[in-house]
């Protein structure tokens, strides 16, 4: 689970406007962050990662959110976002459309496409909630979703009165789940948000045996993430964690030419790898980066290091260090 709560309150509005906006640029889903206000910038930011489905709480003054074309070019991870403000009001433009949220009011916007989103029209500080996940999960045609982008859609009652307290709930008790209550929670997020696109669609969600089996990987994936560092996690974890069977687990990854236990292992080389080249950690030792990502011992990694980059760890390292390689 990655939680982050970003507090920012003092008289220097424009260090932490400039602190923001690079987190907002550098991201993989670039955008821009302009202020409005004058005054102190007060901010508060708090995420929670399920998986698939990604939940945002953000309180800020009179400022813009804003996504160009060059944006997009740059870095487009194909997602579809819900958002509604918790207080105050919102205004979001895309595709030549615009859509004034207020209470009780959520609408969808798409990361393939350009935005602007004026927070806090009324001049007072406002909270939203944002969440998005892969578009390709909701199980709707590109364009049959586009008519619904930058609409206000009723949050009050129904499906979308669902979606809203929910992820507002999400949200605002992100500390009180266990990694545990992930996919089960990410589940439910997914289904919500696509039966809430179907519902203001007038149309089923078309939720083939393929969407479900992608949709189920990526959680899969998340929580294979989540748990590297701990050295039972096996396949058998996996699967009682998702409710289904072993041989099912292994079905989804044989469909990617891969095994369940392979996959793990690549992760785990991987972000050791990364902890390698890191000059802040040249003190640790290897055998300790090892063991961090789940490594029983040290014969093991060695051999499963070298086999995938072609030289053991210390000597990777040590090229890492000196530029050699």
């Amino acid at each position: 689970m990655k939680q982050m709560t970003v507090n920012r309150d003092d008289s220097s509005p424009k260090e932490h406007l400039a602190g923001l906006d690079e987190i907002f640029a550098e991201s993989p889903y670039p955008m821009r962050l302009l202020g409005d206000s004058p005054g102190p910038f007060r901010t508060c930011m708090r995420t929670l990662d399920l998986g698939t489905v990604n939940v945002v709480e953000l309180t800020l003054p009179s400022s813009e959110v804003l996504r160009t074309s060059a944006l997009v070019r740059r870095s487009d991870p194909e997602l579809c976002s819900v958002i509604f403000p918790v207080q105050g009001r919102l205004l979001l433009s895309q595709a030549d459309r615009q859509a004034v949220l207020g209470a009780h009011d959520f609408a969808l916007y798409d990361s393939s496409l350009p935005f602007r989103l004026k927070i806090a029209i009324d001049g007072e500080p406002a909270k939203l909630v944002r969440a998005h996940l892969p578009r390709a999960l909701v199980g709707m045609p590109a364009a049959a979703m586009g008519r619904l982008l930058a609409r206000p859609l009723p949050g009050r009652t129904g499906v979308g009165g669902l979606l809203v307290r929910y992820l507002a709930d999400l949200a605002a008790n992100a500390a009180d789940y266990r990694p545990a209550d992930l996919p089960r929670l990410d589940a439910i997020a997914h289904d919500l948000l696509a039966a809430a696109v179907a519902h203001h669609l007038d149309a089923e969600p078309a939720s083939s045996n393929d969407a479900h089996r992608q949709g189920l990987l990526l959680r899969i994936e998340a929580f294979i993430r989540q748990h590297l560092r701990d050295p039972d996690l096996s396949p058998e974890m996996i699967a009682v964690a998702h409710h289904i069977s072993l041989g099912h687990l292994h079905r989804l990854f044989g469909a990617r030419d891969t095994t369940v236990a392979v996959w793990i292992r690549r992760q785990r080389l991987e972000r050791a790898r990364r902890d390698l080249r890191n000059p802040d950690l040249q003190a640790v030792p290897v055998h300790r980066i090892a063991v961090h990502w789940g490594f029983r011992d040290h014969s093991t990694f060695t051999r499963a290091f070298r086999a995938a980059y072609g030289v053991p760890p210390k000597e990777y390292r040590h090229g890492a260090r000196t530029g050699a390689g």
